[in-house]
């Protein structure tokens, strides 16, 4: 995936340089949303086969947290093979849409800036090393794009969130 049909984000336009300050940014869309929106808003399930707004921002504080903990094993051993994140079992298993918006988005600050500085202190050969990444499809996949591929899902995320609390919005008027 070079290029997202959905969000028009296009891989190549993010450098090494910019990964990690670009998933730090991220955190302030997040941020906004989960302390300055209604809990009842973020809870709620306006769109058909969607998350909330709040399940989004839990989903995307452990895309942080389980990107980070790919590009590690990435760095320890030979090519690993990534197992899946279970994006879809969390929601449930983990109850997202009870959790707290105020300490999502103090975890999600966190495992973006964790993330970050782990990224920032590759040297060319790390960005290099392979893991085997099975979304969307299996494919060796460098640091590199790892790092890319969770800016874009931050940015594609926080899209999926402004959209359904202007459902929510919407519903309400």
């Amino acid at each position: 995936m070079d290029r997202c049909t959905e969000c028009g984000f296009v891989y190549d336009d993010v450098s090494r340089d910019d990964v990690g300050r670009r998933l730090v940014a991220l955190t302030t869309r997040y941020r906004d949303v989960l302390v300055d929106e209604d809990p009842d808003v973020l809870r709620a399930h306006p769109l058909p086969d969607v998350w909330s707004a709040l399940e989004y921002a839990c989903h995307m504080r452990d895309v942080y947290r389980v990107q980070r903990e790919r590009v590690l094993l990435a760095l320890s051993e030979e090519q690993p093979a990534f197992a899946p994140m279970r994006r879809d079992e969390r929601v449930g298993d983990e109850r997202y849409n009870e959790q707290d918006p105020g300490q999502v988005a103090q975890e999600i600050d966190d495992a973006a800036a964790s993330l970050a500085r782990t990224l920032e202190s590759l040297d060319d050969g790390d960005w290099r090393r392979t893991g085997i990444y099975n979304y969307p499809e299996r494919r060796v996949r460098t640091i590199e794009w790892i790092g890319r591929h969770t800016v874009h899902e931050g940015e594609h995320h926080a899209r999926d969130i402004d959209r359904v609390v202007a459902s929510v919005h919407a519903d309400r008027e």
